[in-house]
C-alpha cells in the first residue's frame, strides 16, 4: 500500500498536505509540474530513501490542500514553495523541479538562495522556448478538452480512461491515488487553473526572467516525444535545444539529455536520483573544503 505518512502545514493563511520519507541529514524537496501532486515522485522516493530526508507535497488547491480563492499565478506558487520550506526543512537543500514546476522554482530561488544547495530542473522547458509564443491558444484548446474532462469525471468509472501511460510507470498503489485525487473534478479544475497560470505568468518571466540561481543547476531534458509524429518531433528537439541555451546562461550549470518522453520520473527514475545523488555529494564536498 501506499503508506507514505503525511501532515497538513500552515502557508500563506492556507494548508498544503505535506509527505516526509528517506533518512538522512541531507534534505531534497520535489515540486511538481501542472496537473500533478505529490505522488508523481512516488518512483523516485525509494531510489533516494537512504541519502536524504525526502519532501513532496501538494500546492495549494491540489485535492488534499486548501484551494486558492480567485485566479492562480506562478508567483503565488512560488511563495507558497517558499513557505513550506521555511515551515518543514530545516536546513539548506536540494530542489528538485518538473516541467511548470520548474518556472515555480527558478522564481522561489530568487528568496531561497541562501537555503538552496543546487536546483534540478527535469524537462523545464524555459521561457525562451517557442511553444510559448502560442501558448495562450494552446492552453485555451486544452482547456475545451478539460472542461470537457471535468465532466466525465463526475463518474468514478470513467477516471480510469485519463491514466494513459501512467500505468506503465507507477503503482497500481499510486494510480489508484491518482484516480482518487488528481482525475476528479476538483482536481481537473485545479489543473485547468495552473494551465492558465503559466499563460498569464510567462510574459513576466519573458520581460522580467528570474535572476541565475546562485547554486550549481543541473538540466535533464526529454529527447524523445509520446508519439513519433513530425510536430512532437519537432516540439521536443526545439524544447531540449532551449533547456541546453538556458544552461549556458549559468555560472554553475550542467545539462544532460535523457532518452525519455516528458514524464521522466515514470520512464527514467534512476536518472533523477542519480543526478540528486551527484547534486548532494558535490554541495557536501564544496562545504567540506
Amino acid at each position: 500500500m501506499r503508506d507514505v505518512p503525511g501532515r497538513r502545514v500552515a502557508v500563506n493563511g492556507r494548508s498544503v498536505y505535506v509527505e516526509e520519507s528517506g533518512l538522512g541529514d541531507d534534505w531534497v524537496v520535489f515540486e511538481s509540474g501542472a496537473g500533478a501532486g505529490r505522488t508523481c515522485w512516488d518512483p523516485v522516493l525509494p531510489l533516494l530513501a537512504d541519502a536524504a530526508r525526502l519532501v513532496t507535497y501538494d500546492r495549494a488547491g491540489r485535492p488534499r490542500t486548501e484551494p486558492v480563492a480567485g485566479a492562480l499565478s506562478i508567483e503565488q506558487m512560488a511563495d507558497d514553495l517558499v513557505a513550506m520550506t521555511e515551515a518543514v526543512v530545516p536546513r539548506p537543500f536540494v530542489l528538485v523541479a518538473h516541467s511548470m514546476g520548474g518556472l515555480v522554482a527558478r522564481r522561489a530561488a530568487e528568496r531561497l538562495a541562501p537555503r538552496l544547495r543546487a536546483l534540478l530542473l527535469v524537462d523545464p522547458t524555459p521561457e525562451t522556448s517557442p511553444m510559448y509564443d502560442d501558448w495562450d491558444a494552446r492552453v485555451a484548446g486544452a482547456d475545451r478538452m478539460m472542461a470537457v474532462m471535468q465532466l466525465l469525471t463526475h463518474v468514478r468509472a470513467l477516471r480510469g480512461l485519463f491514466l494513459g501511460n501512467l500505468r506503465t510507470g507507477y503503482s497500481p498503489d499510486t494510480c489508484q491515488t491518482i484516480l482518487d485525487e488528481d482525475f476528479t473534478p476538483a482536481g481537473t479544475a485545479q489543473t485547468r487553473k495552473e494551465l492558465r497560470a503559466v499563460a498569464d505568468g510567462i510574459r513576466d518571466f519573458r520581460g522580467r526572467p528570474p535572476a541565475p540561481p546562485a547554486c550549481p543547476v543541473t538540466v535533464l531534458a526529454a529527447s524523445r516525444p509520446v508519439r513519433q509524429k513530425p510536430h512532437e518531433i519537432a516540439f521536443v528537439a526545439s524544447a531540449q535545444e532551449h533547456d541546453r541555451l538556458y544552461v549556458q546562461t549559468l555560472s554553475d550549470g550542467r545539462f544532460e539529455a535523457v532518452d525519455s518522453a516528458h514524464l521522466m520520473q515514470a520512464e527514467r527514475p534512476e536518472m533523477i536520483a542519480t543526478s540528486v545523488r551527484e547534486l548532494l555529494a558535490s554541495a557536501d564536498a564544496r562545504e567540506a573544503e
